[in-house]
């Protein structure tokens, strides 16, 4: 673990317990762990610090997943499925990642972005009806294995910030979720995909388990006290939380690019 002060420890732990939060209720998490990170050790390599953040976030991830699924109707072998395809992708857009600058994306980002935040203000009933029972249409299972667990996932290993997000409104979109069974779907396919991530890290040796340990419990209990909340308080909760991390993605995207 690299020497930090006990200061700094304090808030890193105090990131991931409000990270694991965010990331239960409706993705995004990572916009708060990640530059944590990098801010609270920056003499640690950007890798390491990469490495990390996945150890901690997979560990938050499944807490709130498993809450999820004992307490939301969540088809766990149909969010298997969406995973694995997410897992597939990202490995594709980390193998394209190498030749294409983050400048180039930010822009068409920020405009999507903005897009789905206009479409989520103007459509208040969206993601707040009920969930579909039943067995899902054929159609609608290949739309969330390739667009939502591919497509999504070739962004998250070319790009990244924001995928829980782009998982949630996704889901809910294709599958006709409501945003809090969206959320619990989208917490089982992130934990496909981080697993595979970290996998990778740990094989380069980029990852710093004693401080991955130390902040994973507390964002397993934010995860957990996240799912929890999204659960007792439904979708209209679900939703303002949405925007509001929406909005963050944005400003933090465009002070990126221009800052």
């Amino acid at each position: 673990m690299p020497d930090l002060p006990l200061t700094v420890l304090a808030l890193l732990c105090l990131a991931a317990l409000l990270a694991g939060w965010i990331d239960a209720v409706v993705g995004g998490g990572g916009l708060l762990l990640l530059p944590a990170l990098l801010l609270g050790a920056p003499h640690v390599p950007a890798a390491q610090c990469l490495g990390t953040n996945k150890a901690v976030a997979i560990v938050g991830t499944t807490g709130a997943a498993v809450t999820y699924v004992r307490r939301a109707p969540v088809r766990v072998g149909l969010a298997v499925r969406i995973g694995l395809a997410a897992l597939a992708g990202s490995m594709g857009g980390a193998f394209f990642a190498a030749g294409l600058s983050s400048e180039v994306l930010r822009p068409v980002i920020l405009v999507v972005l903005l897009g789905v935040a206009a479409f989520v203000l103007l459509r208040p009933s969206f993601g707040t009806g009920p969930a579909p029972e039943g067995p899902v249409r054929r159609a609608r299972i290949v739309a969330a294995v390739v667009l939502v667990g591919g497509g999504i996932g070739f962004y998250d290993g070319l790009f990244g910030p924001g995928t829980g997000t782009f998982l949630v409104l996704a889901l809910t979109a294709v599958l006709h979720l409501d945003l809090v069974t969206a959320s619990a779907t989208a917490k089982v396919v992130n934990v496909c995909t981080n697993a595979g991530a970290l996998a990778m890290f740990a094989h380069q040796g980029n990852v710093l388990w004693r401080l991955a340990a130390l902040m994973a419990v507390f964002n397993l209990v934010g995860g957990m006290l996240g799912a929890r909340m999204a659960l007792r308080k439904g979708a209209g909760f679900v939703r303002g939380v949405l925007l509001v991390v929406v909005f963050s993605l944005v400003a933090k995207l465009a002070f990126d690019q221009w800052a």
